[in-house]
């Protein structure tokens, strides 16, 4: 294969990099926790938490673990948001031999059952606010091990009992929930403690067990387990490390890399771009829980410099927005990585003029670890491009045969590297859709290559909404209204929206005259979470359809005025 872009490399970075100097991710996480010992790792409500003290927690969790009859290769799920105990219960379960299933806290209780069923997790850390939704479907799932975290957990008795109180007492966040006597149920820290006092039979593991079931949506609606092993995972740190140095170099020497986490630990891209590229480099993440309350966001960021921002649009341009952004002092922030969906121009430009640090747009997915491509991070400017291939990587632009289009010809955009999962989970017909012959991974996404090596997104092959940088298939939408009493037929479609880039609306044709739209919503509430639920609803008396019954989505994008 011709890279014609390695010529449009930066200074420095390599077209390949080793990426079989680890046999594991807990191997990298060791090393990091033995190097960096006594640096912060972390830092959450004020209080920082060094890599030592998440290396001592994980392994009494990871010994805990063990001592509840889990054995290697089990199913972990993890329902948290970014809080210091999701790297502490990731790094426990990656240790005790055992597999990461990373959960949306947010999801209905219908979502989450699903995939508890799906991967057949055994036991789940779950934040006591996203309890009541776990006991909705304990009966119907095989985690009979549940251990809840609170948000104050590891901040000390004092401040972790005031913040425990507000979030139960004041803002009551916790609701109500009662788990069956069947299931085998503790506190997070009880666990902890527990585990200090166990054994820890460290796992031998290699670069091809499995390190975490990635979920990602379905054309059938249903959300499929992206197989990631060790090596995949290795293999796209160690490209990423590579990729930003061009501008990690600016950071003066001996001065901690600082990054803003505000990129969901459960997303493919806040895992392993903030938090395993952070553990690799030594750096400090600035644990972000909830990235919506902008006026804590840039208290938070007010209270120390940072150098690395990795977001989606969506918040990049909520921030440069936003009356408090001059509260932050931006002058160290060295790169900022936009990913998840498309950077928008103005986004990009306003971001540029307020930082003076332009957001270098990338590309991936969960089935790539995630990252495929990345705009050079020395650039200047906005390139309205993804940039890149990153070293180990290949991307060809395939026809509807399967055969390579004419260089400037648009084509779906296909993968190939050591970052490429290994498959779905336990569903091999949908893995051969995607993968050819010669493993390259079909992501669905429509592209287009220029002279330089250049590729840029113009369409998508899927049905897939893009909202926030979150996959929405229409056929999931459209599954859950087609159980709603009075629903006759419906359709789900993208719509542009200018702060989340995409957003859903629904069509629907009503066998009962009486059904109204806040009966949709309302629906939609219960069955949902909060990204799939339609912005837009519509009742039409049909839809239209090709003549062999096809629903034609492209003519439902239109909002009727």
């Amino acid at each position: 294969m011709h890279k014609i872009w390695l010529k449009q490399y930066p200074a420095g970075v390599p077209a390949e990099v080793r990426t079989d100097v680890y046999p594991s991710l807990v191997a990298l996480i060791d090393e990091s926790f033995r190097k960096y010992r006594d640096l912060p790792a972390y830092r959450f409500m004020g209080r920082a938490f060094t890599f030592g003290e998440i290396d001592d927690a994980s392994r009494a969790l990871a010994a805990w673990l063990q001592g509840q009859g889990l054995v290697r290769g089990d199913r972990v799920a993890i329902m948290l948001p970014n809080v210091p105990q999701y790297p502490v219960a990731v790094a426990a379960i990656l240790r005790a031999g055992l597999v990461v299933v990373n959960v949306n806290p947010l999801y209905t209780p219908r979502e989450l059952e699903h995939q508890l069923k799906d991967s057949g997790a055994k036991a789940i850390v779950v934040m006591e606010n996203f309890a009541g939704t776990l006991a909705q479907v304990i009966d119907q799932v095989p985690s009979k091990t549940v251990l809840l975290a609170a948000m104050g957990d590891m901040l000390g008795l004092l401040k972790g009992s005031l913040v425990n109180h507000v979030v139960r007492r004041v803002k009551k966040l916790v609701p109500a929930f009662v788990l069956p006597a069947n299931v085998n149920s503790g506190r997070f820290n009880d666990a902890i403690a527990k585990g200090r006092r166990m054994s820890l039979a460290p796992a031998k593991l290699g670069p091809d067990d499995i390190a975490v079931l990635q979920y990602t949506g379905g054309t059938t609606g249903v959300s499929k387990g992206a197989v990631l092993l060790h090596k995949n995972l290795v293999a796209n740190i160690l490209q990423a490390e590579a990729w930003y140095q061009p501008a990690l170099k600016k950071i003066p020497s001996g001065v901690q890399i600082v990054t803003v986490c505000a990129l969901p630990l459960y997303h493919i891209f806040g895992f392993n771009t903030n938090m395993m590229l952070g553990l690799r480099m030594g750096g400090c993440n600035l644990l972000i829980a909830n990235p919506r309350d902008l006026a804590a966001v840039f208290k938070d960021l007010a209270a120390q410099p940072f150098h690395s921002f990795p977001a989606v649009n969506t918040l990049f341009a909520a921030m440069a927005n936003h009356p408090d952004f001059d509260s932050v002092d931006w002058s160290q922030l060295k790169i900022s990585v936009g990913g998840g969906m498309a950077v928008t121009q103005g986004t990009a430009r306003l971001w540029l003029e307020k930082t003076g640090c332009p957001i270098c747009e990338g590309y991936g997915l969960s089935e790539t670890s995630p990252s495929a491509t990345c705009n050079p991070v020395d650039n200047t400017a906005y390139t309205g491009t993804i940039g890149l291939p990153m070293p180990n990587t290949e991307l060809i632009l395939l026809d509807d045969d399967g055969l390579e289009v004419p260089q400037g010809s648009a084509g779906e955009i296909a993968i190939r590297g050591p970052q490429v999962m290994a498959g779905y989970w336990q569903r091999p017909d949908e893995t051969a859709k995607v993968m050819t012959a010669d493993a390259f991974f079909r992501t669905g996404d429509i592209g287009v290559m220029d002279e330089r090596g250049y590729f840029r997104i113009v369409d998508r092959k899927k049905d897939m909404i893009l909202v926030s940088g979150f996959n929405v298939y229409p056929n999931e939408v459209e599954d859950v209204l087609s159980q709603l009493p009075g629903v006759l037929e419906c359709a789900a479609v993208g719509i542009a929206d200018e702060k989340a880039g995409e957003a859903v609306k629904v069509v629907i044709v009503k066998k009962n005259p009486a059904l109204t739209e806040a009966e949709v919503r309302a629906w939609c509430e219960a069955n949902l979470t909060g990204y799939k639920r339609p912005k837009v609803v519509e009742f039409r008396d049909d839809l239209p359809k090709s003549t062999v019954g096809k629903i034609l989505r492209r003519e439902l994008r239109e909002v009727r005025r």
